[in-house]
């Protein structure tokens, strides 16, 4: 990592302009999908296919998160990374919806 200091900046605050350079990453995806993605969100509320697209992923994530914490709360015998036919079919439908089956 290349840490730039710029003239007439105090040292914590070249520091504070790396932290934030560094707290997003550009994710490809392919352009059709981009495309729904932005017919999707049209008159929906968001204000571009990256806020809808990290609210998704968001909404997955802490899915996958509650799925996990309930399963190691339970009976102790999962470890919270099987699933089972209703989990698997309903990943594939999200999948096909977003354009990748």
């Amino acid at each position: 990592m290349l840490l730039e200091v710029s003239p007439g900046k105090p040292p914590g605050e070249a520091t504070r302009d790396v932290a934030i350079r560094e707290s997003k990453v550009t994710v490809k995806i392919p352009r059709p999908l981009y495309r729904k993605v932005q017919l999707v969100i049209e008159n929906s509320g968001f204000s571009s296919p990256t806020d809808f697209i990290v609210f998704v992923l968001r909404d997955l994530l802490g899915e996958a998160d509650r799925k996990s914490a309930a399963a190691a709360a339970g009976a102790g015998a999962t470890t919270g990374e099987e699933f089972d036919a209703a989990d698997l079919e309903a990943v594939k439908q999200k999948l096909k919806n977003l354009g990748y089956l």
